[in-house]
């Protein structure tokens, strides 16, 4: 009975999905497919930074030269840059992908899509088993129609003395066949699991994940630097959120911080948003683990681009003020409002960061760890048209997916 009603809950979603796609994602769909030239703009490439180049896109790719018949548009004074890929977000536009509806999801996708990210992990957090394992079914939908790329789990498996946001009530030991069942439950589509690898079964569950293709992140967890370099030996290779849910840097128990900079197999993911770190403590990352080996996330819930005011993040409930978002019990910074542009911007003005150093972090590294560098994270001919178009000030003006105008070019 069960498994009927979660069958039928699954295509009633896609079909749900569907209808909410037409009217959101794509509510003018281009019908101009006249191959297209963004000229005069800074490029930042693979091989480095074009000043007065070019960016030809034919159709939904990009390609090495342009038609006669193409359209140029000139984008002097402009950077252009690969579309921004988020590992790490759970919502967006007052929608949740762990509660909300289609219609919801697909809000929150579109909100962060007019910010950059044209590449998003969706991710959950804590709940019961079963519920999870429904999510997992419902979100797959939208991972195999192309919406999202993919299930992030964070949590249950996370130790309750780094718990942060997450409902203590609910956490458990990664028992191997319970990681088991919700990537089973994805279809394929889970992207990575976030777990405390200290616990209980976490080395177990760590060569689960990394035998079925599934990044096993280390995070809100108490391990020591022996613990973490034993499940970095086991196969983890991301850092969630670095220095956030995790024992600080000491120099007698240095603790996971250290084993994951400098472990070279490892990605270390990295909130910029002012709240989560002090800059300090950013360039430090940088500068320990390398440009190529950051990846910049949001962790954004659902606050994201929407504003101030009362959210439930999983069943707990949020305060966000300012755009900083808290727990009402216990005033735990609970994710981000953060969104990929404006991380962008803070690390190139603030945080002095260079931009190519930059857009390796928050494009063609998360493409690499997700497998999916030969379409996206860079600039290239043969790769999807996903770029964005940043003024001087590294301020959004635009932004394309797939050879298609989400926003822009607002070149005035």
């Amino acid at each position: 009975m069960a498994a009927d009603s979660g069958a039928r809950d699954s295509v009633e979603f896609a079909a749900t999905a569907a209808r909410a796609r037409q009217a959101t994602t794509h509510p003018h769909p281009a019908t101009d497919k006249t191959p297209l030239v963004l000229s005069g703009a800074t490029v930042v490439l693979p091989t480095g930074t074009v000043k007065n180049g070019q960016v030809v896109i034919d159709g939904t790719r990009i390609t090495a030269t342009a038609p006669e018949n193409a359209q140029v548009i000139d984008v002097t004074d402009h950077w252009l840059v690969p579309g921004f890929v988020d590992l790490h977000n759970h919502g967006g536009g007052g929608a949740s992908f762990t509660s909300g509806t289609p219609d919801e999801i697909l809000k929150g996708i579109r909100t962060h899509l007019t910010h950059g990210t044209t590449t998003l992990v969706a991710s959950t957090v804590t709940g019961d088993m079963d519920f999870l394992a429904q999510r997992a079914g419902l979100l797959s939908e939208l991972a195999e129609q192309g919406d999202i790329a993919g299930i992030h789990f964070e949590g249950p498996f996370i130790s309750p003395c780094r718990k942060g946001a997450h409902s203590q009530e609910l956490l458990r030991d990664p028992d191997p066949a319970e990681v088991r069942k919700l990537i089973d439950a994805a279809r394929g589509q889970a992207r990575m699991l976030t777990l405390a690898t200290e616990l209980p079964g976490g080395i177990e569950s760590v060569r689960l994940l990394a035998e079925h293709g599934v990044i096993a992140a280390i995070g809100h967890t108490d391990a020591t630097y022996e613990q973490t370099v034993e499940a970095i030996d086991a196969g983890a290779t991301v850092a969630t959120h670095l220095f956030n849910a995790m024992p600080p840097l000491g120099h007698r128990t240095p603790g996971p911080i250290t084993a994951l900079l400098e472990d070279e197999r490892i990605t270390v993911e990295l909130i910029d948003d002012g709240t989560h770190l002090h800059p300090a403590a950013l360039q430090l990352a940088f500068h320990h683990a390398g440009a190529q080996r950051v990846a910049l996330i949001t962790d954004a819930m659902d606050a994201a681009g929407f504003g101030d005011g009362r959210y439930m993040l999983g069943p707990l409930e949020v305060e966000v003020s300012e755009g900083v978002a808290r727990l009402v019990e216990g005033g735990s910074i609970a994710g981000s409002t953060l969104t990929l542009d404006r991380a962008f911007k803070r690390a190139v003005t603030v945080d002095r960061l260079p931009v190519e150093d930059v857009v390796a972090a928050i494009s063609a590294n998360p493409a690499r760890l997700l497998g999916m560098s030969d379409r996206i994270g860079s600039l290239e001919p043969g790769k999807d048209a996903d770029l964005v178009l940043l003024d001087r000030h590294f301020d959004l003006k635009g932004v394309m997916r797939r050879g298609e105008w989400v926003v822009g070019p607002q070149l005035g």
